[in-house]
């Protein structure tokens, strides 16, 4: 084909798993499209990668070395104090990614949310669905900063929608803005599936330690008492997948995609946090779902009281959570369906000059 030869690197942040889950479909398409796709990052995000595709060249990026307070109160101080490792990993690896376009002869580039992966010498993309980064009192100067980074890029993809209803509203969309912005739909890599049901509930859990810990611990506590099949996936990327039967729940510590969209599909409802790539995950399978934000996380926060207000998805705090809010969940009409298919052909043009 055409395009054989041509590498485009993809870096998702290891922050969570959200980042590497949602450049999965990007990968495949990079695939059918006839690119070959390098994939850098670091940690639980590349381990991930590593499994979903063990056949693609990976390399390992600085690590952002991103520490979690116990509190979240002080998430958001926990994160200044430890800005200046970040900012000297995003130097680390603006130096690396120099290195890799030449080395790697790249075609282009396309971070997720990693501020340093970019190149004047080929196109670079950067994903977020944040243009504004929510950080209380000083919201002003976080979404200034980071919408100086964006700009260093060829182009911004927000994976969204312009119109109304969007999933990631004023996060994803600003009154007046000099970016290049594309809004390419909706990333999701689980397709909707007419199966039999048999999960009452599913528990996925994702996100940063401490509090990924905290709400499994708080959760097992709580799911005592419920009667109904439960499967409960841990977010714990290890070298092996674990499952253990406990009563009426059953644990797996992860799933990779095939096996976890079968499971999204058997399930009749959804306990997990508001991580903007679950959203996706659940407005594409049009799965019902009761959300517990990240303590701390404003994004989160923020996109948990949107869709509360909007009658959307019913959540809760984690400190308060009870497992009898579940039955709100019927009284809560689910995300939009959101129909826009992304043009991966148009996107991908971007990488076709010579």
């Amino acid at each position: 084909m055409k395009n054989q030869t041509k590498n485009i690197l993809v870096a998702p942040l290891n922050w969570g798993l959200g980042h590497a889950t949602r450049c999965i479909p990007i990968i495949q398409e990079l695939e059918k499209n006839g690119f070959n796709p390098i994939i850098a990052s670091d940690g639980v995000a590349l381990s991930l990668l590593r499994k979903e595709f063990p056949h693609l060249t990976t390399i390992e990026l600085p690590s952002y070395d991103i520490e979690y307070a116990k509190k979240g109160e002080n998430f958001k101080w926990k994160l200044i104090k430890n800005s200046p490792k970040t900012i000297y990993a995003i130097l680390q690896e603006k130096q690396q990614i120099k290195k890799i376009v030449k080395e790697h002869q790249l075609a282009g580039i396309i971070s997720d949310n990693r501020l340093g992966v970019h190149s004047k010498k080929v196109p670079s993309v950067f994903i977020t669905h944040q243009l504004t980064v929510l950080s209380g009192k000083t919201t002003w100067i976080s979404s200034k900063l980071h919408q100086h980074f964006i700009s260093k890029f060829t182009e911004c993809w927000i994976p969204d929608v312009n119109e109304i209803p969007n999933l990631t509203g004023k996060l994803g969309h600003l009154k007046s803005t000099k970016l290049k912005l594309t809004y390419i739909g909706i990333l999701s890599r689980l397709q909707k599936k007419e199966l039999p049901i048999k999960y009452q509930l599913m528990v996925i859990l994702s996100g940063p330690e401490p509090q990924r810990t905290f709400l499994e611990e708080k959760l097992i506590t709580e799911l005592e008492n419920y009667k109904d099949n439960v499967v409960f996936i841990k977010g714990k990327v290890e070298a092996e997948q674990k499952t253990e039967q406990i009563k009426n729940i059953t644990f797996y510590n992860f799933m990779q995609t095939e096996q976890l969209e079968q499971t999204f599909n058997e399930s009749e409802i959804v306990l997990c946090r508001s991580g903007y790539t679950t959203v996706m995950d659940l407005a594409k399978l049009q799965k019902k779902a009761f959300f517990i934000p990240t303590p701390g996380q404003f994004e989160q926060e923020y996109l948990a009281k949107k869709y509360k207000k909007e009658g959307l998805v019913p959540s809760s705090r984690q400190e308060k959570f009870k497992l009898d809010g579940l039955l709100l969940v019927q009284l809560y009409n689910g995300l939009p369906n959101i129909k826009q298919e992304v043009n991966w052909k148009q996107l991908f043009h971007l990488f076709e000059s010579e």
